[in-house]
C-alpha cells in the first residue's frame, strides 16, 4: 500500500506515546486502513478508515528485530494494546468471520486531501465517529450501532465499577479479548449478581485452570443446575468437594503371576513321586507284619 499518512501533534501528549506496542500498533493500523469508500476484502465492503485483520497476524505484521533474529508479540499482548485503544476512543472493533474489523475513529485528522485549515464540508461527514456526535438525522446501521453500544458499555464498565469481573479475571488470569469481555457481561446479566461470576474466576485461579473457557464452564454448569445466588453456588461446590473427599477408597487388585505350565508339570511329578515313596513304604511295613505272622504260627 502506497501513499502517506499525517499525524496529529496531539498523540504525542497521549498515554499511547508512552507505550510502545499500543503506539506501534495503532500507527500500524492507520497505515493500512482504507483510504476512500467501497474497498472489499473477501466480499465485504470497507469504508474510509477501516482495516479487518486478525490478532495472530497482527502479531506477525509486528514482529520486532533483536539480535540476529525477530520476535513477535503474544496474542494477548495484541488483545491489551486493541482494547487500551478502544477504551482511549481512537478505535471501534467488530468482529467478523474475516478477522477484527478496525474502524480509526476521526480517521480524516490522520488522513486527508485538504489541509487541516482547508477541510472541505465533504471532508467532514466522511470522519468516522461515535454515537455521541451524531446528529439526528445521519444513520448507521444496526450492526455498527450494536458494536459501538458493547464498546462503549466495556469502556463504561471497566473505568465506573469497581471490583467488577473483567477487572477480576484480567488481574487473576489473563487478558481479555473484546468478544470475551461482552461474554463475561452477559454472563453478568444472566445471573443477575457479579459476585457470581466472581467466584467463578477465584475458583479457576485456586485449581490453576487460568482460561475463560473453564470460567466459562463453571457458569454453564451453575446456570444448568438453576443456582441463582453466590450462597447456593458455593454450597453446590462445597457439596462437590466433601463427595470427592470421601470417595470409598478402593484397593488395588492384587497382582497375580502367570506359572508357565513347566512349573506346574515339575509339581505334578515331584507329588507323583511322592506317592511313589509312600507306596513303598506301605509294601515294607506289610510284609514285616506278614513275616512276624509266619515266625508265630
Amino acid at each position: 500500500m502506497s501513499g502517506w499518512i499525517k499525524l496529529h501533534r496531539d498523540i504525542f501528549d497521549s498515554d499511547i506515546w508512552h507505550d510502545v506496542t499500543t503506539f506501534r500498533l495503532f500507527i500500524y493500523l492507520i497505515g493500512q486502513a482504507s483510504h476512500k469508500d467501497g474497498m472489499k476484502v473477501g466480499g465485504i465492503e470497507l469504508k474510509r478508515g477501516q482495516y479487518i485483520r486478525s490478532y495472530r497476524k497482527l502479531a506477525d505484521d509486528l514482529s520486532y528485530k533483536e539480535g540476529r533474529g525477530y520476535k513477535k508479540y503474544s496474542l494477548s499482548t495484541i488483545k491489551n494494546s486493541v482494547n487500551k485503544l478502544v477504551t482511549a476512543e481512537r478505535v471501534n472493533v467488530q468482529e467478523t468471520e474475516l478477522g477484527t474489523l478496525f474502524t480509526i475513529i476521526n480517521y480524516s485528522k490522520y488522513q486527508d486531501f485538504e489541509e487541516e485549515n482547508g477541510e472541505s464540508p465533504n471532508t467532514q461527514i466522511e470522519k468516522v465517529r461515535t454515537n455521541t456526535e451524531l446528529t439526528p438525522n445521519e444513520v448507521r446501521t444496526n450492526p455498527e450501532q450494536k458494536q459501538e453500544l458493547k464498546n462503549e458499555r466495556i469502556k463504561e464498565y471497566i473505568t465506573t465499577t469497581t471490583g467488577n469481573p473483567i477487572q477480576l479475571f484480567e488481574k487473576l488470569l489473563c487478558r481479555l479479548s473484546p468478544v470475551q469481555m461482552e461474554s463475561l457481561l452477559q454472563w453478568q446479566d444472566d445471573f443477575g449478581d457479579p459476585d457470581i461470576i466472581n467466584e467463578a474466576i477465584r475458583i479457576a485461579d485456586n485449581r490453576n485452570k487460568r482460561t475463560f473457557a473453564f470460567v466459562e464452564y463453571l457458569l454453564k454448569e451453575w446456570a444448568n443446575n438453576n443456582l441463582d445466588s453466590l450462597d447456593r453456588v458455593k454450597a453446590y461446590e462445597q457439596e462437590k468437594f466433601n463427595k470427592i473427599k470421601t470417595k470409598p477408597y478402593q484397593p488395588k487388585p492384587v497382582r497375580r503371576e502367570v506359572v508357565p505350565d513347566w512349573f506346574e508339570d515339575r509339581q505334578q511329578l515331584n507329588a507323583e513321586d511322592d506317592e511313589v515313596v509312600n507306596f513303598e513304604e506301605e509294601k515294607k511295613k506289610m510284609q514285616e507284619r506278614l513275616k512276624k505272622y509266619k515266625a508265630g504260627r
